[in-house]
Formats: C-alpha cells, sequence, structure tokens
C-alpha cells in the first residue's frame, strides 16, 4: 500500500491566521483559524497593519494546536504549502516565513499556492473534482469564472473589471449602517425583505462572462440618497433584497452560460461569498436544469479563508513536483496560472 500523503498548509493572505494538515489532498486531519473580525470591526474593514501584527501573534499558536489536534510530528509531514499571493502583502509576509523557517529546520519541501487556488481546491475535500470543470470564485477581493480541464491548471475565462461582489456587499451593508463584513448581514436581511426595488445588471457585452458591481453599488447609494433628500423611507429588508437579487442574476446566470458553452461536468462554488444562503440556493436552483453537470458547494466553514484549502491545493502542486525554493517571496498580485 502506498504511504498517506501528509500535507501542512498555512494561510495569511488577509485577516485569519490558519494552519490545517490535509490527508491525500482529501480528508482534514486537522485544521485551525484564528479570526480577526473583532479587531477590524471597528474600523469598518480589514486594516492592514493591524492583520500583520494579529498573524505575528496567533502564528506559533495556531501552528501548535494544528500538529496537537493532528497528533503528529513535524518528522510525519511531507510537505508544507502556503499561500504565496494574492492577498495583504505585509499578511502573506507572515505566513511565508513561518513556512520556509518550518520547511528549512524541518528538511520538509516547500510548496508556494495560489489563494484562489485555494478556494477552488476547497471542493476537492468536499467531493472528488471530474474534469472538465467550472469554479465560480467569489470573495472580498475576487469574482472570477475559472475553467479547468485538469489539476493544477487554470483558465480565467472571466473576471470583475472593477468592485467584486464581495467587496460591493461591504460598501452596499456600509451605506445601510450594517457592520463590517457586510456580506452576512445583507444575506440575513434579504430572506426578510422583497427585491421590489429597480436596480440595474451589468451584463456587459454579449458572450463575456466579465463582471461589473461598482454601477450597482453606485444605483444603490443614490436611491437611498435621493430617497433621503425626499424624505422617503426605504426599508433596508427590501434594499438588501433587491441589491442580493441584482448580484445573484449576473453570477449565475453567466455562470450556466459558461458551464453550458464549455460543456463541464461540474460547477464548483467558492470563495468567501459562497456562504451567501441566497446564492446558493438559486445556484443550485439553476444548475439543477442543466443535463449531466453536479453543482459542488463547500460548508460554510470552507467558503472562507482557511488552511485545509491550501493544503489540498498543495498536494495537488506537490505531486506535480512543483516546489519553491527559500527566495519564495510573498506576492500580493499573483496571477491565477
Amino acid at each position: 500500500m502506498e504511504k498517506d500523503l501528509l500535507v501542512l498548509g498555512i494561510e495569511t493572505s488577509c485577516d485569519e491566521t490558519a494552519a490545517a494538515i490535509v490527508k491525500n489532498g482529501r480528508e482534514i486531519v486537522a485544521n485551525v483559524v484564528a479570526s480577526q473580525i473583532e479587531s477590524h470591526k471597528r474600523f469598518g474593514g480589514v486594516v492592514p497593519e493591524i492583520a500583520s501584527r494579529h498573524h505575528v501573534e496567533q502564528m506559533t499558536i495556531v501552528l501548535e494546536e494544528t500538529m496537537k489536534q493532528a497528533n503528529l510530528n513535524f518528522s510525519d509531514l511531507d510537505a508544507i504549502a502556503v499561500t504565496e499571493g494574492p492577498g495583504l502583502v505585509g499578511a502573506l509576509l507572515i505566513g511565508v516565513n513561518a513556512a520556509k523557517a518550518l520547511a528549512f529546520a524541518h528538511q520538509l519541501p516547500l510548496v508556494g499556492v495560489h489563494h484562489i487556488a485555494g478556494h477552488i481546491y476547497a471542493n476537492r475535500l468536499v467531493k472528488e473534482m471530474e474534469f472538465p470543470l467550472l469554479a465560480l470564485v467569489v470573495s472580498g477581493g475576487h469574482t472570477e469564472l475559472v475553467y479547468m480541464k485538469e489539476h493544477g491548471v487554470f483558465e480565467v475565462i472571466g473576471e470583475t473589471r472593477d468592485d467584486a461582489a464581495g467587496e460591493a456587499y461591504d460598501k452596499v451593508a456600509r451605506a445601510l449602517d450594517l457592520p463590517y463584513p457586510g456580506g452576512p448581514h445583507i444575506d440575513r436581511l434579504a430572506q426578510q425583505g422583497k427585491p421590489i426595488i429597480d436596480l440595474p445588471r451589468a451584463w456587459l457585452e454579449e458572450g463575456s462572462y466579465d463582471f461589473s458591481f461598482s454601477g450597482l453599488k453606485s444605483a444603490v447609494i443614490n436611491t437611498l440618497h435621493n430617497a433621503k433628500q425626499r424624505g422617503e423611507i426605504i426599508k433596508r429588508e427590501d434594499m438588501a433584497a433587491s441589491f442580493q437579487a441584482s448580484v445573484i442574476d449576473v453570477l449565475v446566470e453567466k455562470t450556466v452560460q459558461a458551464a453550458k458553452h464549455y460543456q463541464v461536468k461540474q460547477v464548483l462554488l467558492a470563495g468567501g461569498v459562497a456562504a451567501n444562503r441566497g446564492l446558493r440556493a438559486a445556484l443550485e436552483e439553476r444548475v439543477s436544469q442543466l443535463d449531466g453537470i453536479e453543482l459542488v458547494i463547500p460548508p460554510l466553514f470552507l467558503c472562507t479563508d482557511n488552511a485545509a484549502m491550501i493544503a489540498a491545493a498543495g498536494t495537488v502542486l506537490f505531486q506535480k513536483g512543483k516546489r519553491a525554493t527559500m527566495a519564495l517571496n510573498a506576492n500580493p498580485s499573483l496571477e491565477l496560472a
């Protein structure tokens, strides 16, 4: 029998300090996440300097807890995978340097992982991937459609031209006086309201799988501002429902059109906004109408930033022979390739 492949993953791209061990790229052995949401909430967003300081404070604690949960020693590991980018450069540096130190100290191979590749591979911790497939990646900084013919090979066929969906959620939440992070609050309010406010949907030119949410965000802000000037009251629940309906319509329709065009076997949902109940329900309904296409959606704890997804993606790269050297550095604008 072949020996199990054990990979330690480290993730510090934004405001979660995370470490995890994954077996054979499919099975979570240990998964630890230290969130910083409470620290950033009072600022209405992530403050890079504060995020970096928290990573420094939490990194050793999180790593020790991960090894304890797994009941393993570093000598039991086959490789260390770490988020190389994209993300906040100061935050990324903490994880990259921790991974390099561990790899050097324990003579372990090192693998640099793209953060979005990690989000996509979170789905492999739920269900084995079947190619060709299409991944809809929706997070605070990214909105992309990624086509995959095989493991570890990514083709971005659509991306946001301005605001990412998660970014638009946070900005609209701020306009509605909702706390940070705004996505979960808008999703909750949307379930209580009705999408009765006419808001734009940016379809862009025919055949394009790109996204644009800046105009929608501006439309929401202008609608609220104009109503206030006229002394009218717009129910927050109805605005949340209308905004969310506009975002979801575009995300789902473009995903379905791309899935049919590329004749994929699977559609994967990935990224922090994948936790959105409205998006999950709409995608489930539409994809269920397509013949021969399976929808895979990770559980909520694998949607937000975590290190299990980095270890899962890192396992594939490791098996493909990809290795990083001690010259590995944080790359905040790393391209998915």
